[in-house]
Parts: C-alpha cells; structure tokens; sequence
C-alpha cells in the first residue's frame, strides 16, 4: 500500500481557535446621545415636520421628553440655544435671558462627551416650532428649584402669550405638553386659581378647531384645578358639558377617569368611582414609569373598595411600589375588617395628615358606618340576646339611642337577623338551628327524593326498548325487496324499447 501523507493536525484547531476569539470579542454598542445633541436633532425633527407636514415628527420628539428633562441643566441648555441660533437674533437673547446664570468653572466642563457625532448645523433659523420647543425645556428646568418658582410662572405666561400670537396648527402637539408645564408653573407658585381662565379659553378654542391632544390636555388641567380647591360640583358640570376625545393618548385618559373616579366617589356613587378607578389603572403607564401617579390611583381605590363593603386584597399591599405608601390604609383595611371602632379610631388620628394631603379624609370618615356594621355582626353571631347598653361599650358609641338605631338600621338593611325588644332593652338576634329536627329532616328526605328520582330517570333513558332492532332489520329487508323490484321493472323496460326498435 502506498503512504498516505497526514496533514498536522494543529492546523484545524487553529482556525477555530480564531473564529472562536471573533465570536468571543464584544460587541461594541453605540453610546448614547448627548443631551445637547438630542436637543439638537429634536429640533431638526420639528423642523421636518413642518415641512412636511407629518406631525408624527413631533411626537417622536416628545416622547423622549421626559427621558430628556432628567438629563437637562443651565449648561446643556444655553450650550444647545448658542448651537441652534448661529446668529444674535432677539428669540436666541430672550431664551437666553432666562437660564440662570452658571460659574465658569460649569461653563468650562464639555457637555459634549458622547462619542457620537453631532449633526452639521444649518445656518437658517429654527421654525418656530424648535423655539417653543426649547421653551419647554426651560420651563421644565425652572420648575424643578424653589428659587426659580417666580421665573418659571412669568415665562409660563410670555409663552402663552406667543404661542397664541403665532396661531400656528403644527404647533398644537407641542402646546399640548405646553399647557400642562403652565399649569406646572401656576401651581408650584401659589396662583393655580388665576390659570382657570386661561384654560377655559383655550379649551374653547381648543373645541372649535379640533384639536383634540390639546383639549384633552386642558380638560385635565381644568379638572385638577377645581378638585385642588375642592370644587366637585363645578368639575362635574365640565365633565356633563364636554366630550373627552376618543383619540387622546392612555396618559390622558387615565387621568381623566382617575378624576372622573374621584368625583363620583363624593357624590356616593362607588360603583361607577371604582369603574372609573379600574379603568385608570388599566390605562396607567408602567408602575416604575409613573410610581406617584400609580399610588394615588389605587389610595382611592382602596377607599372605595371598602365603602362598597368589599376588602381589598392582601397581595396589593405587598407590591414594591405600593408596600410603602399604603401602610396607613393597610391599617385603615385591618381596622374594617375586625370591626373595632377603637382601632379605627385610633388609625384614623394617628393617620390624618397623610389622609389630608391625599384628600381621601373626608371619604375615610365614611368607613365609620362599616365598622360598625361589622361589629354588630360579630355580636349577632357570638350572643343570642344582648343589651343595648352592653352594645354602646362594646361598640364605643355614644348613647343607647344611637345603638338602637345603628341596630334596626342593620336589621332593615338586612346585615343581621334579629329584632328589638323596647319593653327590655335589648336585642334578639337569630339563634342559629342545629343540625337535627322535623325541619331539617324533611329538607333531607326533599333532597334524597329528588336524588333518587334523577337516578331513575337517568336509568330509564339508558335503556333501549325490546326487539327494537327486529324492526330495523325488517325495515331493511322490505328495503330490499323494493330495490329489487324495481331493477326487474328498469331490466324489462329498457327490453321492450330494444325489441320495438329493431321492428
């Protein structure tokens, strides 16, 4: 046999060995865009869409605002207005005029250190769409410190004032983001009853012209401010005399049903309030997204629950974003559900101030009639015959008067079963039957008649009637017979045709 050369055997390996060190290498992923380069593109967008008149731009722009407000200071913010107006113009003097005024040492740091290459700056002016824009930014910026308050409320106001000067239809996604920054403003400076005029007007013109993100905006607004001052019926009133529109985003009308939900919970109408509170849950963003706004929804949520007589879930109260905030109304369940009025009474004082501020204080206060139903229930179970008086201390309440009343109440609404004997002051309730006696034995033999009838009947229905398949098969036999019948009559039909055609 001839050798065979042998290839080494190292050379293989080798190879692999490589191609295993390119898969192994990381992918180098793309840094981030640097705050002033997002503006920057941002305000290209906004010019693209008012060329084009494609207003899906500038929602693309404003959904990477909230992202974009994190990430903004004094130095991003002139930096970007310095690289977006090339020229000294009076707009670029202006917005300038109201970013506080940063050290040199925060001028001196870049801003740029994404490794991202920003666009080449055009040298004509931005729409006045981008300068909107960047008054939104710094409107954002001025809200977030106590000592830029009055600034924040007095641009809020220029920028209402040019905005409805410029009139301009492509401009109506931007305002609507406008509006809410305004109202931002009014409120954090004490005047958020001034704004109701100018909000009514704007929803106004907001209807006439079909603007449906800017209304929905204002109708919102509208709402908060008249539950801010505790004005229910007012806010009812808009709510009969406006549509919200179909095409609004969920941020929008999940506030607009968290409202909704929180004006009919104080006009006693619970279920359409917990309705209405689902439905903004449902429509919520993400819990991490929005955490206050989640809280919120569900601290009325749970009131509500329980005035409906339901008690909420534990699992709801174990939730990392609402483990901490409800704890006082995790008390407040505990103290419903054991219908002890003392303890009620104790988590309702040692809670109040969470309770004003959350505005749910006057709803809690409600609970008092369900603890107390409860009570009375527990008693109705536990004691055969029980006194008023014993009532009055077992229920910390005030008088025999009051104890008899709550009671006949439970009895009328049927809580418990019992009644009042007045002569002897105290209350009968309904003994419960043992298991034994004439009643409880016919009820039994109705029961196993019933039973046993059923079983019949079920075995009656299984059966089948006797000779029953001697008719089929006579049945099939005369079948047959007719069959056959009539192919002897075909068979000498088509004969005497044949013989008559050969005559």
């Amino acid at each position: 046999m001839a050798d065979v050369e042998m290839k080494p055997a190292d050379s293989k390996p080798k190879d692999d060995s490589k191609k295993d060190e390119k898969k192994t290498e990381p992918e180098s992923k793309p840094s981030p865009p640097s705050p002033v380069a997002e503006i920057k593109s941002n305000i290209a967008l906004i010019e693209r869409a008012v060329a084009t008149l494609e207003p899906r731009f500038t929602h693309r722009v404003l959904r990477t605002l909230a992202g974009l407000r994190k990430r903004t200071d004094a130095t991003v913010l002139r930096t970007a207005i310095e690289e977006v107006y090339t020229k000294d113009t009076p707009e670029k003097k202006t917005l300038l005029s109201w970013i506080p005024e940063v050290s040199a040492a925060d001028q001196a740091m870049e801003v740029d250190t994404a490794a991202t290459p920003a666009k080449p700056t055009t040298v004509s002016e931005p729409v006045p769409e981008g300068e909107i824009y960047l008054r939104l930014l710094i409107l954002h910026y001025l809200e977030t410190s106590p000592a830029t308050y009055a600034k924040a409320l007095a641009l809020a106001q220029e920028t209402i004032e040019k905005m409805q000067a410029l009139n301009r239809r492509s401009m109506d996604p931007i305002a609507a983001k406008i509006w809410f920054a305004v109202e931002r403003a009014f409120e954090l400076g004490g005047e958020l009853a001034d704004a109701r005029p100018l909000f009514l007007a704007a929803q106004r013109t907001a209807s006439l012209r079909h603007d449906d993100e800017t209304q929905a905006s204002l109708i919102n607004r509208l709402l908060r401010n008249y539950l801010h001052y505790n004005l229910y019926d007012q806010a009812d009133k808009l709510v009969s005399k406006t549509t919200f529109p179909t095409s609004a985003g969920n941020p929008q009308f999940a506030r607009y049903h968290y409202y909704l939900g929180r004006i009919k919970a104080v006009q006693l109408n619970y279920s359409e309030a917990h309705t209405n509170l689902q439905q903004a849950i449902r429509r919520a963003p993400q819990p991490k997204t929005a955490p206050g706004f989640y809280q919120a929804v569900h601290k009325i949520f749970i009131v509500v629950e329980l005035l409906m007589g339901e008690i909420p879930e534990r699992s709801l109260f174990r939730h990392p974003v609402l483990e901490k905030a409800l704890v006082a109304y995790f008390d407040i369940v505990k103290a419903v559900r054991t219908g002890s009025l003392s303890q009620f009474q104790t988590t309702l004082s040692k809670h109040s101030a969470q309770f004003e501020a959350d505005k749910t204080y006057t709803l809690i206060v409600r609970l008092r009639q369900n603890v107390i139903k409860t009570g009375i229930r527990r008693l109705s179970l536990s004691y055969s015959r029980i006194s008023l008086r014993d009532i009055c201390l077992k229920l910390h309440l005030d008088s025999e008067e009051d104890a008899e009343y709550i009671v006949g109440k439970a009895i009328r609404d049927g809580v418990i079963e019992g009644r009042i004997v007045h002569e002897k002051g105290w209350m009968e309730c309904a003994t419960q039957k043992d298991g034994y006696g004439p009643e409880v034995s016919d009820v039994f033999a109705r029961r196993i008649g019933f039973c046993l009838e059923l079983h019949n009947e079920s075995v009656k229905a299984m059966r089948y009637p006797l000779n029953a398949h001697r008719k089929e098969l006579a049945a099939a036999e005369g079948a047959r017979e007719r069959e056959k019948e009539l192919a002897k009559e075909i068979q000498s039909t088509d004969l005497d045709d044949d013989l008559g055609g050969d005559l």
